[in-house]
């Protein structure tokens, strides 16, 4: 997968946030929580990189990450609820549903959610989850969970790279 994109996404947050009025920043950080790929944990080390205060970048990074990612998963526990009203039988799943659901018998959805930033966008993960049939409340809270820590893991990682190099 060629990851071009998510660094031209990343530039131009750099660029927007650089030029905003201080007040105007969190707002940028939230739009790149937001954003799959960038989310909590690349907004807050952008933010704190950028000089926002830590607590607002790591903050409004994560704000936008929930709110988009938990948008995406409530629309995805419809729309299977309304699948599967209408499901007479029992279909054979697909192999790449079935090494999904591999994955998910073996790690639960906390070890999925928890871990699933390193392969996958969490607006992707979470509701990949409910489709498969997690329950929501779960997703709702371990995703929340991972979205939280990575984006703190990442703010301190950017005051390590700070103090490091300056």
């Amino acid at each position: 997968m060629n990851f071009d994109f998510v660094t031209d996404i990343f530039a131009w947050l750099a660029q927007l946030a650089v030029a905003a009025e201080p007040w105007q920043q969190g707002g940028v950080l939230l739009l790149a929580g937001a954003i799959p790929f960038i989310e909590s944990y690349l907004g807050s080390f952008l933010g704190v990189l950028l000089g926002v205060p830590p607590v607002l970048a790591v903050a409004a990074a994560v704000l936008g990450n929930l709110a988009s990612t938990f948008l995406v998963t409530a629309i995805a526990g419809g729309a299977r609820g309304a699948v599967m009203r209408n499901r007479s039988e029992q279909q054979e799943p697909s192999p790449r549903r079935r090494k999904v659901a591999k994955y998910l018998d073996r790690l639960g959805v906390p070890g999925v959610c928890l871990l699933g930033p390193l392969v996958l966008a969490s607006q992707i993960t979470a509701p990949a989850l409910v489709a498969l049939g997690a329950k929501k409340r779960s997703v709702f809270l371990f995703q929340g969970l991972s979205i939280v820590v990575w984006g703190i893991l990442f703010g301190f990682f950017g005051n390590a790279v700070i103090a490091w190099f300056l």
